[in-house]
């Protein structure tokens, strides 16, 4: 495991930018989402909107991704890849994106409703963006990674909800991912101790929380990862610095 590095006022100002070029992406995703539009013009979008902004789309060729943003509905979890799928009234999408700016990463996911939802997708995305700011509560300099993964899954599965177990939050800056990962359950390295977080550390904090089981499985095209029992998930990030007050978030308008 590797050392979990402080990030310097210049590197958090550049991270900070970074963050709200992300946040702008994301509240364009909110604002276009809708029945028959397809995933690829949402992909299109941001990534236009990032250039324009002077960052660099961090996912788009990231060990081979092949686009900017990841479009992953009903029971997709994450890493599913934009296309000419058109998205349907009741779909639970959530879309995750990554800008480089002047060397520095932010990162950041939503789940937004296509048009009416069951009251099960919308109880799912209100626990997972519950779940989010739970684990923020907690952040502060000496924090041990291992509350915030409790914070999490304490939230998902007191209400009745699981969540993802292979893939987790990790730390971030001049790279996409960085120690220390960032789990959404208390894993059993995490009981002996863990990494504690010091001031200036920056971490993606993303919870995966499932409407059924836990367990997942990647599909053909190698990325798209699925629940394993068909039912939704909702995914929910932001990029945080840890601040003498608490958690400072860079993925915010």
């Amino acid at each position: 495991m590797g050392r979990v590095t402080a990030k310097t006022p210049a590197e958090l100002a550049r991270m900070r930018q970074a963050g709200r070029i992300v946040a702008e992406a994301l509240q364009l995703v909110r604002e276009q989402a809708a029945p028959a539009v397809t995933t690829e013009s949402l992909d299109r979008m941001v990534e236009e909107l990032i250039l324009r902004r002077g960052g660099t789309p961090a996912f788009k060729g990231y060990r081979g991704y092949p686009t900017s943003i990841c479009t992953s509905i009903n029971e997709q979890v994450v890493h599913g890849i934009p296309g000419p799928v058109e998205l349907k009234e009741g779909d639970l999408l959530s879309v995750d994106t990554g800008v480089f700016y002047e060397g520095y990463a932010g990162d950041a996911a939503i789940t937004v409703e296509i048009g009416k939802c069951s009251e099960e997708a919308r109880r799912l995305k209100q626990v997972a963006q519950q779940a989010l700011e739970a684990a923020l509560e907690v952040v502060r300099p000496g924090v041990r990674v291992a509350e915030i993964s409790r914070a999490i899954q304490q939230t998902a599965e007191s209400a009745g909800f699981s969540v993802v177990r292979e893939y987790t939050g990790h730390g971030i800056g001049s790279a996409l991912h960085e120690e220390p990962s960032v789990p959404n359950y208390v894993s059993p390295s995490q009981l002996m101790g863990g990494p504690v977080l010091p001031e200036g550390a920056t971490i993606a904090i993303e919870p995966m929380v499932n409407a059924g089981t836990h367990r997942v499985e990647v599909l053909g095209d190698g990325w798209t990862v699925v629940t394993k029992d068909g039912k939704a998930c909702a995914h929910v990030e932001h990029t945080i610095a840890v601040d003498k007050d608490g958690a400072m978030i860079l993925t915010a308008l």
